[in-house]
Protein backbone atom coordinates (compact mmCIF):
# COMPACT_ATOMS: atom_id res chain seq x y z
CA UNK A 1 0.00 0.00 0.00
CA UNK A 2 1.43 3.48 -1.16
CA UNK A 3 0.50 6.84 -0.27
CA UNK A 4 0.72 9.01 -3.34
CA UNK A 5 1.82 12.79 -3.92
CA UNK A 6 1.06 15.19 -6.54
CA UNK A 7 3.40 18.76 -6.73
CA UNK A 8 1.35 20.16 -9.56
CA UNK A 9 3.77 23.72 -10.47
CA UNK A 10 4.03 26.18 -13.07
CA UNK A 11 6.63 24.64 -14.26
CA UNK A 12 6.95 21.19 -13.64
CA UNK A 13 4.38 18.40 -12.21
CA UNK A 14 6.03 15.84 -9.63
CA UNK A 15 4.51 12.69 -8.46
CA UNK A 16 6.34 10.24 -5.90
CA UNK A 17 4.92 7.32 -3.96
CA UNK A 18 6.10 6.47 -0.98
CA UNK A 19 5.59 3.22 1.70
CA UNK A 20 3.92 3.20 5.18
CA UNK A 21 7.17 4.20 6.16
CA UNK A 22 7.68 7.51 4.37
CA UNK A 23 10.33 5.66 1.68
CA UNK A 24 10.30 6.90 -1.68
CA UNK A 25 9.44 3.90 -4.08
CA UNK A 26 8.55 6.03 -7.42
CA UNK A 27 9.13 9.59 -8.47
CA UNK A 28 7.80 11.06 -11.54
CA UNK A 29 8.91 14.34 -13.20
CA UNK A 30 6.97 15.96 -15.91
CA UNK A 31 6.84 19.54 -17.59
CA UNK A 32 3.54 21.05 -16.73
CA UNK A 33 3.91 23.21 -20.22
CA UNK A 34 0.72 25.03 -19.23
CA UNK A 35 -1.65 22.11 -19.14
CA UNK A 36 -1.87 20.48 -15.61
CA UNK A 37 -4.53 18.23 -16.60
CA UNK A 38 -2.64 16.86 -19.21
CA UNK A 39 0.43 16.57 -16.84
CA UNK A 40 -1.19 14.39 -14.86
CA UNK A 41 -2.74 12.39 -17.21
CA UNK A 42 0.83 11.29 -18.52
CA UNK A 43 2.15 10.51 -14.81
CA UNK A 44 -0.86 8.43 -14.10
CA UNK A 45 -0.11 6.16 -17.57
CA UNK A 46 3.11 5.85 -17.00
CA UNK A 47 1.72 4.66 -13.13
CA UNK A 48 -1.14 2.35 -14.39
CA UNK A 49 1.29 0.04 -15.98
CA UNK A 50 2.96 -0.84 -12.29
CA UNK A 51 0.28 -0.22 -10.05
CA UNK A 52 -3.55 -1.16 -9.33
CA UNK A 53 -5.69 1.63 -7.87
CA UNK A 54 -5.78 -0.60 -4.77
CA UNK A 55 -2.39 0.17 -4.18
CA UNK A 56 -2.64 3.54 -3.53
CA UNK A 57 -4.44 3.68 -0.25
CA UNK A 58 -3.93 7.97 0.37
CA UNK A 59 -3.37 10.74 -2.24
CA UNK A 60 -2.55 14.21 -1.68
CA UNK A 61 -1.66 17.53 -3.52
CA UNK A 62 0.65 20.19 -3.36
CA UNK A 63 1.46 23.34 -5.18
CA UNK A 64 0.24 26.08 -7.04
CA UNK A 65 -2.35 23.77 -8.92
CA UNK A 66 -3.08 21.60 -5.97
CA UNK A 67 -6.88 22.51 -6.12
CA UNK A 68 -7.15 21.32 -9.99
CA UNK A 69 -4.60 18.33 -9.34
CA UNK A 70 -7.45 17.79 -5.84
CA UNK A 71 -10.47 17.57 -8.31
CA UNK A 72 -9.11 15.39 -10.44
CA UNK A 73 -6.94 12.66 -8.93
CA UNK A 74 -9.58 12.73 -5.58
CA UNK A 75 -6.82 13.83 -3.03
CA UNK A 76 -7.52 13.02 0.56
CA UNK A 77 -5.63 15.78 1.01
CA UNK A 78 -4.96 19.66 0.00
CA UNK A 79 -1.62 21.32 1.28
CA UNK A 80 0.08 24.52 0.61
CA UNK A 81 3.43 24.32 -0.52
CA UNK A 82 4.81 25.66 3.01
CA UNK A 83 3.15 22.72 4.77
CA UNK A 84 3.85 20.10 2.32
CA UNK A 85 7.73 21.29 2.37
CA UNK A 86 7.84 21.44 6.14
CA UNK A 87 6.11 17.94 6.57
CA UNK A 88 8.51 16.75 3.63
CA UNK A 89 12.04 18.37 5.53
CA UNK A 90 11.24 17.08 9.31
CA UNK A 91 10.65 13.60 7.77
CA UNK A 92 14.72 13.47 7.30
CA UNK A 93 15.63 15.78 10.12
CA UNK A 94 13.62 16.36 13.85
CA UNK A 95 16.00 19.51 14.11
CA UNK A 96 16.02 21.05 10.84
CA UNK A 97 15.47 24.84 11.53
CA UNK A 98 15.31 26.51 7.87
CA UNK A 99 14.56 25.41 4.86
CA UNK A 100 15.43 27.11 1.23
CA UNK A 101 13.54 26.58 -1.89
CA UNK A 102 13.78 27.24 -5.07
CA UNK A 103 11.47 25.86 -7.92
CA UNK A 104 10.70 26.90 -11.66
CA UNK A 105 9.40 30.01 -10.82
CA UNK A 106 9.01 31.33 -7.38
CA UNK A 107 11.68 30.88 -3.82
CA UNK A 108 10.89 30.59 -0.86
CA UNK A 109 12.26 30.12 2.97
CA UNK A 110 10.43 28.61 5.73
CA UNK A 111 11.40 29.03 9.97
CA UNK A 112 10.85 26.19 12.17
CA UNK A 113 11.44 25.95 15.69
CA UNK A 114 10.56 22.74 17.28
CA UNK A 115 9.31 20.71 14.19
CA UNK A 116 6.66 23.90 13.84
CA UNK A 117 6.53 26.40 11.00
CA UNK A 118 7.11 29.95 12.90
CA UNK A 119 7.40 32.02 9.60
CA UNK A 120 8.07 32.00 6.15
CA UNK A 121 8.15 34.09 2.90
CA UNK A 122 8.34 33.57 -1.03
CA UNK A 123 9.74 35.63 -3.61
CA UNK A 124 6.95 37.91 -5.12
CA UNK A 125 7.43 39.48 -8.93
CA UNK A 126 11.18 39.00 -9.54
CA UNK A 127 12.27 35.48 -10.74
CA UNK A 128 16.04 35.91 -10.13
CA UNK A 129 17.57 32.73 -9.14
CA UNK A 130 14.10 30.31 -9.80
CA UNK A 131 14.85 27.50 -12.42
CA UNK A 132 13.09 28.72 -15.29
CA UNK A 133 15.72 32.20 -15.23
CA UNK A 134 19.13 29.74 -14.13
CA UNK A 135 17.84 27.53 -17.45
CA UNK A 136 17.23 30.74 -19.43
CA UNK A 137 21.01 32.00 -18.79
CA UNK A 138 22.39 28.05 -19.11
CA UNK A 139 20.94 28.29 -22.77
CA UNK A 140 22.51 31.31 -23.28
CA UNK A 141 25.60 30.77 -22.35
CA UNK A 142 25.57 27.32 -24.74
CA UNK A 143 26.18 25.58 -21.65
CA UNK A 144 24.02 22.19 -20.32
CA UNK A 145 21.72 23.44 -17.34
CA UNK A 146 23.06 20.21 -15.59
CA UNK A 147 26.83 21.47 -15.87
CA UNK A 148 26.10 24.93 -14.93
CA UNK A 149 27.11 24.25 -11.14
CA UNK A 150 30.26 22.23 -12.01
CA UNK A 151 31.47 25.52 -13.91
CA UNK A 152 31.07 28.04 -10.94
CA UNK A 153 32.93 25.62 -8.90
CA UNK A 154 35.73 25.79 -11.35
CA UNK A 155 36.41 29.66 -11.46
CA UNK A 156 38.86 31.06 -9.45
CA UNK A 157 37.04 34.70 -8.65
CA UNK A 158 34.04 35.63 -8.37
CA UNK A 159 32.74 38.61 -11.17
CA UNK A 160 30.60 40.99 -9.61
CA UNK A 161 26.68 40.82 -11.37
CA UNK A 162 23.79 42.99 -10.36
CA UNK A 163 21.29 40.05 -8.70
CA UNK A 164 18.41 42.14 -7.52
CA UNK A 165 16.21 41.87 -10.58
CA UNK A 166 16.26 39.03 -13.67
CA UNK A 167 16.66 41.46 -16.07
CA UNK A 168 19.35 43.53 -15.11
CA UNK A 169 21.38 40.51 -14.12
CA UNK A 170 20.99 39.08 -17.71
CA UNK A 171 22.07 42.52 -19.41
CA UNK A 172 24.71 42.47 -16.52
CA UNK A 173 26.18 39.03 -17.36
CA UNK A 174 26.16 40.52 -21.09
CA UNK A 175 28.17 43.41 -20.16
CA UNK A 176 30.89 41.16 -18.76
CA UNK A 177 31.25 38.91 -21.36
CA UNK A 178 32.05 41.95 -23.45
CA UNK A 179 34.60 42.65 -21.27
CA UNK A 180 35.94 39.20 -21.58
CA UNK A 181 35.34 37.57 -18.88
CA UNK A 182 35.22 33.75 -19.05
CA UNK A 183 32.09 31.81 -18.56
CA UNK A 184 33.05 29.95 -15.08
CA UNK A 185 34.15 33.51 -13.30
CA UNK A 186 30.44 34.91 -14.73
CA UNK A 187 28.36 31.82 -13.52
CA UNK A 188 29.85 31.55 -10.11
CA UNK A 189 29.74 35.71 -10.19
CA UNK A 190 25.68 35.26 -11.29
CA UNK A 191 25.13 32.24 -8.33
CA UNK A 192 26.68 34.97 -5.66
CA UNK A 193 24.42 37.22 -6.76
CA UNK A 194 21.48 35.50 -6.90
CA UNK A 195 22.14 34.38 -3.15
CA UNK A 196 22.80 37.68 -1.82
CA UNK A 197 18.99 38.58 -3.63
CA UNK A 198 17.44 35.86 -2.44
CA UNK A 199 18.67 36.21 1.01
CA UNK A 200 18.11 40.43 1.08
CA UNK A 201 14.87 40.16 -0.04
CA UNK A 202 12.89 36.34 0.41
CA UNK A 203 15.50 35.91 4.04
CA UNK A 204 14.68 39.66 4.86
CA UNK A 205 13.97 39.95 8.36
CA UNK A 206 14.79 36.21 8.81
CA UNK A 207 17.09 34.75 11.15
CA UNK A 208 18.52 31.88 9.32
CA UNK A 209 20.05 28.83 11.92
CA UNK A 210 21.29 25.54 10.92
CA UNK A 211 20.25 23.24 10.53
CA UNK A 212 19.74 24.29 6.51
CA UNK A 213 18.19 22.25 4.01
CA UNK A 214 18.20 23.55 0.53
CA UNK A 215 15.27 22.11 -1.50
CA UNK A 216 13.59 22.34 -5.20
CA UNK A 217 15.20 21.78 -8.33
CA UNK A 218 17.30 24.44 -8.44
CA UNK A 219 18.93 22.24 -5.18
CA UNK A 220 20.89 20.26 -7.78
CA UNK A 221 23.11 23.29 -8.79
CA UNK A 222 26.20 23.14 -6.71
CA UNK A 223 27.12 26.57 -7.28
CA UNK A 224 23.78 27.98 -5.62
CA UNK A 225 24.63 25.28 -2.70
CA UNK A 226 28.42 26.60 -2.28
CA UNK A 227 27.19 30.28 -2.59
CA UNK A 228 25.20 29.98 0.08
CA UNK A 229 27.70 28.79 2.19
CA UNK A 230 29.89 31.03 1.79
CA UNK A 231 27.30 33.91 2.55
CA UNK A 232 25.86 31.75 5.59
CA UNK A 233 29.09 30.94 7.00
CA UNK A 234 27.80 26.97 7.70
CA UNK A 235 26.95 24.16 5.72
CA UNK A 236 24.23 23.80 3.66
CA UNK A 237 22.05 20.08 2.96
CA UNK A 238 20.99 18.85 0.06
CA UNK A 239 18.41 16.13 0.75
CA UNK A 240 18.59 12.87 -1.44
CA UNK A 241 15.14 13.35 -3.02
CA UNK A 242 15.26 17.29 -3.38
CA UNK A 243 13.24 18.11 -6.04
CA UNK A 244 10.51 15.87 -4.55
CA UNK A 245 9.91 16.86 -1.38
CA UNK A 246 6.65 18.86 -1.94
CA UNK A 247 5.20 15.86 -3.36
CA UNK A 248 6.73 13.64 -0.74
CA UNK A 249 5.28 15.77 2.28
CA UNK A 250 1.76 15.62 0.21
CA UNK A 251 2.11 11.77 -0.04
CA UNK A 252 2.90 11.95 4.14
CA UNK A 253 0.00 14.20 5.20
CA UNK A 254 -2.49 12.67 3.21
CA UNK A 255 -1.33 9.53 4.40
CA UNK A 256 -2.00 10.74 8.12
CA UNK A 257 -5.57 12.08 7.35
CA UNK A 258 -6.75 8.58 5.52
CA UNK A 259 -5.38 7.17 9.22
CA UNK A 260 -8.17 9.35 10.60
CA UNK A 261 -11.22 9.13 8.21
CA UNK A 262 -9.96 5.04 7.26
CA UNK A 263 -11.18 5.84 3.68
CA UNK A 264 -9.80 7.14 0.29
CA UNK A 265 -10.90 9.63 -1.88
CA UNK A 266 -8.54 8.39 -4.74
CA UNK A 267 -10.09 8.29 -7.88
CA UNK A 268 -7.88 5.53 -9.80
CA UNK A 269 -5.29 5.24 -12.83
CA UNK A 270 -8.29 5.22 -15.07
CA UNK A 271 -8.60 8.64 -15.44
CA UNK A 272 -5.25 9.15 -17.82
CA UNK A 273 -7.36 8.02 -20.45
CA UNK A 274 -10.71 9.52 -20.13
CA UNK A 275 -11.78 13.09 -21.70
CA UNK A 276 -10.23 15.58 -18.95
CA UNK A 277 -11.41 19.26 -19.75
CA UNK A 278 -12.14 22.18 -18.09
CA UNK A 279 -15.11 24.90 -18.29
CA UNK A 280 -15.75 28.40 -16.13
CA UNK A 281 -18.76 30.47 -15.48
CA UNK A 282 -19.32 33.81 -13.62
CA UNK A 283 -21.34 32.99 -10.52
CA UNK A 284 -24.09 34.87 -9.80
CA UNK A 285 -24.71 34.29 -6.36
CA UNK A 286 -23.25 37.62 -4.80
CA UNK A 287 -21.04 40.51 -5.86
CA UNK A 288 -17.88 39.31 -6.14
CA UNK A 289 -19.07 37.23 -9.34
CA UNK A 290 -16.15 35.11 -9.26
CA UNK A 291 -15.09 33.08 -12.37
CA UNK A 292 -16.06 29.51 -11.04
CA UNK A 293 -14.05 26.43 -12.74
CA UNK A 294 -15.86 23.05 -13.46
CA UNK A 295 -13.92 19.98 -13.92
CA UNK A 296 -15.01 17.83 -16.48
CA UNK A 297 -14.34 13.99 -17.31
CA UNK A 298 -16.06 12.95 -19.84
CA UNK A 299 -19.36 14.60 -19.44
CA UNK A 300 -19.28 14.15 -15.59
CA UNK A 301 -18.87 17.30 -13.61
CA UNK A 302 -15.53 16.13 -10.68
CA UNK A 303 -14.85 19.46 -9.41
CA UNK A 304 -15.26 22.65 -8.76
CA UNK A 305 -12.75 25.55 -7.41
CA UNK A 306 -12.25 29.47 -7.61
CA UNK A 307 -14.70 30.72 -5.88
CA UNK A 308 -14.20 33.08 -2.45
CA UNK A 309 -16.93 31.84 -0.33
CA UNK A 310 -16.41 28.03 -1.18
CA UNK A 311 -20.52 27.92 -2.39
CA UNK A 312 -18.92 25.87 -5.14
CA UNK A 313 -15.51 24.03 -3.77
CA UNK A 314 -15.84 20.57 -2.42
CA UNK A 315 -19.00 19.34 -4.80
CA UNK A 316 -17.42 16.79 -6.69
CA UNK A 317 -18.50 13.28 -8.11
CA UNK A 318 -15.58 11.39 -6.62
CA UNK A 319 -15.46 8.06 -4.71
CA UNK A 320 -14.70 6.88 -1.28
CA UNK A 321 -12.56 3.56 -1.24
CA UNK A 322 -12.45 1.86 2.48
CA UNK A 323 -8.49 1.98 3.41
CA UNK A 324 -7.98 -1.37 4.54
CA UNK A 325 -4.13 -0.39 5.57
Amino acid sequence: MYYMGVDLGSVSTDIALIDKNHDLVEKIYLRTRGNPIKAIQEGFKILKNKYDDSDISAAGTTGSGRIIASAIIGADAVKNEITAHAMAALEIDKDVKTIIEIGGQDSKIIILNNGIVRDFAMNTVCAAGTGSFLDRQAERLDIPIEEFGDYALKADTSVRIAGRCAVFAESDMIHKQQLGYGKAEIIRGLCDALVRNFLNNVGKGKTILPKVLFQGGVAANKGMKAAFENELGFEVFVPENYSMMGAIGAAIIAGDQVKKTGRTKFRGFKLADNNIFSRSFDCDGCPNRCEVVKIYENDAIIGYFGDRCTRWTGKTGGFLRLHSG
